[in-house]
Order: C-alpha cells, then structure tokens, then sequence
C-alpha cells in the first residue's frame, strides 16, 4: 500500500513518492531469501494451528519458516522514562521496603512519652472541636491510621470505628461496584477487617500472569451476595470467522473480526471469602484478638474435579540494586515479571515458563521463599501476588507434594488504561491473531515532554469544527502508540510489544483512506513484531495502523498481505456480579 501501485487507495499527503516509502514495499519471496543470509541454513519449518477460515494477500503467517521471508525494519526501541508515565519516584517505589522502613523510624519520638493522664486537657484540642470536624479529620486517615487512633481515648474509639469511615474504605477499594450493604458481615469495620489486606486486589481490577508463554488475564471484583473476593479469567471468541479480499486491493485480505469478551465463571482463579480460616480461628480464640500477618492465605475454591491445591502469596516487589541489570537482558529478562515492556512501578521474580522441575520439591520451595515472600505489611506489595498450586497423593499428612506450580500476577496503572482527550488510544484491547484466536493487549501512549504544555483553548473567532480539527492535529495525532501483549502465543508471548507506532504526527502520516471499509481513517507507519515458535528470532516487520476510531484499529501486516483488527474491551462491565 505504501508503493506508487496503491496511490488510489491512500489520499497521501505528497505526489511524490519518499524514499522511505519506496523501501518499504513488499520484496518477493525470492528476492528476501537471497538476501537474508541468516535463513540460508533454515531447513525446517514448523506449521502453526491452521485456521482454514481465513487466507492472506500474502505470505503465510502460520507457516513457521515464512518468517524468515518477509522484510524486516529496524527493532530499536527508545528506553522512555516510566517514572513520569507513573507519575512517581521509581527509584524510591521500587524499594517499597527500605523506603517505608525509614519513613517509620524517622517518624518515631525518640523521647519518652508521658502518661496521658498527666498532660493537661488543652493539649489535646482535636477534641475540642464539633464532632462533624472530627470525622472530617479522620477521613483523611489509613485503616491502619484509623486503628491506632481508635485506642487512644473512647471519644476517639467511637469515631474512628463509626459505620462512616469504613464504609468509605470498604467503597474506594470497589471502583464500579458500590455494594449498600456489609451482609453477611454485621459492620462496615467487620467486613474490611475480614478481607484485610487483600482489598487491593478488587481496587487495581485487571490483573495478568506470566503462566507459560501465553499468559492469562483475570478480572477480580467483590461478590456481595456471598461475601467474597473472587477473579475470573477474561476470554474471548471469535463471533465471526474467515477472510475476504479487500476490493480496493486484491492482494489483501481482511481477517472478519467480531469478538465476544466475556468471564470463563465456571472455573474460578482466586477466591477469598468472608468466613476464611484466619478469621474463623479469630473468632474462637481470644488469643487472636490482633490480626497477625500471613504472606500465604489457603483457597477454598470449588473446582470440580481439579484436584489441586490452591494458596494466595503476598509477594515482595525487588529492590532497584536487584533490578540493575536485569531488565535490559534479553528475553525472558532475567525471569522479572512484568516485563520491561510493561510501565510498572513494582517488579518481582517471576518463575520459569511451565512447572518448574525443582519446584516440585518442598524444600526447594522453602529455601527460596525468603528471596520473594514479604515478612510483614511493609515488604507486602499492592500490585503483585503470586497464586501458588499443587497436588498431594495420600493422607494430608503423610502424603506426596508434587507438581507444584507458582504463578506470579501484576497489575497495570489506571493512567495507562485510561483514555483521556489528549491520549484517546490508551485501554485495554482484543486484537485477532488468527490461528492464535484472541489475545488481549494494553494500548499505551506514553507522556512525553510535549505534554507539558497548556492547555488548547478556542479563539475567538474559531468555530467548533475549526478547533476539533486544530486540537486533532496539535494535541492528538502526535507521540508514540504501543501495543503490549498481556495475552500472548507459541510465537510473541506476553508481556512484549506487538506493534508499535513511533509517531501519530506528521513524521509517521502515511495518507487518509479513502476506500471502504477504512474510508476516512488515518494511517500511520507502524512496525509489528514476529518471530518464531517460544519467541525465537524475534524482528520488526514493515507495518500500517489505521486510526478507525477511537474504540477500533486495524493493523495491516504488509508482508503477509492481511489487514487485522483490534477492539476496546470495557472492564467495569464485569466488575458487578450478574
């Protein structure tokens, strides 16, 4: 498309043919194998699942060794600074333990405390003021705060205990889903203390893994009727199969795509209910009458037949002297999850690809738990868990631990997901990878120093059209667009890029569609990213996104001769229990 025999097809903005479009059309088989040296002693080739409802324009995708045929661009990635991304200190978040640890001995008044009884009454004004005041106050506290408050005298016990405050904590940490009752718990302060400290599962939502090289992404939401905090798989099909020539073009084909997301809510990931171990043993025994911190917490998840068992783990992110080094590896990156393609604030140890064959043993487990398992709430991090699974032969007792498997979850930050005016593109996406079927992809458009500046205001004698076209061009089509796998396959497995867009602007402007069905729409030069079965041989390929919409893209892989798309997925619909 981007060659001099395709003008008809993109309105482009010059006549005259670059010289970056004059490279970039599509070479002959025969030509790009002579000229790849590196595929000259390539012999076999691995065919990948077929989908007999689709075709290609082109070179065949699924067939293993046509990889090496098809035109590669150059794979450089710009490193980008995450930190503002996140709108945070990386090198102080990522070493949440140190960090929080000197915050607390700072904090600390070295000097001896008086007895409360002896100071005078004038020195405790809060308490002087109208009891509304006082809640105000209050409101601006932790849990944790508002518990250490609660001990100091009995005015304060009862504010910092009201059916107010916990309400308000118990909601922030269910966005989209605002219960109106504790049930089956009598308080408000009853039923976060009984999913204490878990509620960041249901605050961050989405949560993705690094299990084989596929992955898996799983919504967590809260569960009124019963109680507790469940996580699903989220998957997608296909509603629509096949292919067909595009009548602009011949040469094309279009993948159909008409994908149906939804929960696979017959089998549940995680599930934490309201009556768990912790908290029935605490109910009994006055000797648990303060909560005690566990890093493991045990899974009552009704499975069927699946005779596994099943723990929780609070994990411990790494510490930036851990992290240096390892995240500029090649794959898998020193097995830190997530990946580097992925904007995090916190990073851990993740686990190889599969049942690890020494993690089978017991002992192994154990004598490695002190490197990732945090020892007390301030090691723990919000943003990862891990979800620990195995089988045992015989007596609980007596029998054989075996098979056991760890998967270590993460979350993303709602700012990457989040679209804003400036940054329509940014969310979480279903994108067609035919043979492959659905896969889910985080669309991120990073900050950069642009963004800085004010904001895009009308002029007086503007129309309203006039300034959507003016704040479309300065403020939109500009800056970088990438697409993340948190799904992946066989070939480009999760966590890394599968295709990128260096710039939305002038210097990536391609031309404008003018040919159903993408008549209209902007075109961009892109790069996608290909490679053979577990991620061998990775390389860019010469590729086109077309901005259909602000909830619609298509991706045309020039090589192969298809034009694949990619939709937004809405997650707050899941986040209520039907």
């Amino acid at each position: 498309m981007a060659d001099e025999g395709r003008g008809r097809v993109w309105h482009t903005k010059s006549t005259t043919t670059s010289s970056d479009d004059a490279s970039s059309s599509t070479a002959t088989p025969g030509s790009e194998r002579a000229s790849g040296s590196e595929c000259s002693g390539f012999k076999t080739g691995t065919i990948n699942v077929h989908n007999p409802a689709v075709s290609y324009g082109g070179i065949d995708p699924e067939i293993e060794e046509n990889v090496l045929l098809v035109k590669t661009v150059p794979a450089e990635l710009p490193r980008l600074d995450r930190r503002k991304e996140l709108n945070c200190d990386l090198d102080d978040d990522i070493n949440v333990p140190e960090k929080r640890s000197r915050t607390s001995a700072a904090s600390r008044d070295s000097s001896p405390a008086k007895p409360l009884s002896s100071r005078p009454s004038d020195t405790i004004p809060l308490l002087d003021l109208p009891s509304e005041l006082i809640d105000a106050i209050l409101s601006w506290l932790t849990p944790l705060e508002l518990a250490a408050v609660s001990l100091v005298c009995r005015v304060l016990h009862n504010h910092a205990n009201s059916e107010t405050q916990w309400k308000r904590h118990v909601l922030s940490n269910l966005p989209g889903n605002r219960i109106s009752s504790p049930y089956p718990c009598k308080s408000w302060r009853e039923l976060y203390i009984s999913h204490d400290p878990y509620w960041f599962l249901t605050k961050h939502k989405i949560w993705f893994c690094d299990r084989e090289l596929t992955g898996q992404m799983i919504v967590v939401r809260y569960d009124e009727r019963r109680g507790c905090i469940e996580g699903y798989q989220l998957v997608a099909t296909r509603s629509k199969e096949g292919s067909e020539p595009w009548l602009a073009d011949k040469d094309v084909h279009i993948h159909h795509f008409e994908p149906t997301v939804k929960l696979h809510l017959d089998k549940p990931i995680l599930q934490l209910n309201v009556d768990s171990l912790e908290n029935i043993i605490r109910g009994k025994s006055s000797s648990l009458a303060f909560r005690h911190f566990f890093s493991e917490q045990p899974m009552r998840i009704s499975n069927g037949t699946d005779p596994r068992f099943t723990n929780f783990l609070l994990a411990k992110p790494l510490s930036k002297q851990v992290l240096t080094g390892r995240m500029g590896n090649e794959f898998p990156h020193g097995y830190v999850w997530p990946p580097p393609a992925v904007p995090a604030r916190h990073r851990v140890t993740g686990q190889p690809a599969g049942v690890h064959p020494l993690a089978t043993s017991v002992n192994y487990t154990r004598s490695t738990a002190s490197m990732w398992q945090p020892r007390n709430r301030s090691e723990a991090s919000d943003q990862i868990f891990r979800i620990r699974q195995w089988m045992e032969m015989g007596p609980p007792t007596l029998g054989v631990h075996f098979a056991e498997e760890v998967v270590t979850y993460s979350t993303l930050d709602p700012i990457l997901y989040t679209p804003t005016a400036e940054k329509p593109w940014r969310g979480i996406w279903v994108g067609d990878y035919s043979g492959h079927g659905c896969e889910f992809l985080l669309i991120n458009q990073p900050d950069d120093a642009e963004d800085d500046e004010e904001p895009l205001t009308r002029l007086e004698d503007e129309t309203e059209e006039e300034f959507q076209e003016r704040f479309l061009h300065k403020r939109v089509y500009r800056g970088r667009l990438e697409a993340i796998k948190l799904t992946g396959d066989a070939n480009v497995p999760r966590g890394e890029y599968t295709f990128v867009a260096d710039d939305l602007g002038e210097d990536g402007f391609m031309g404008t569609a003018r040919e159903p069905p993408f008549e209209g729409a902007r075109v961009v030069k892109s790069k996608g990213h290909i490679a053979h079965m577990g991620f061998y041989n990775d390389r860019y390929i010469e590729s086109q996104l077309l901005l259909l919409s602000y909830n619609r893209l298509a991706q045309y892989w020039v090589g192969f001769g298809h034009i694949s798309f990619f939709e937004r997925v809405d997650i707050d619909q899941f986040l209520v229990p039907e």
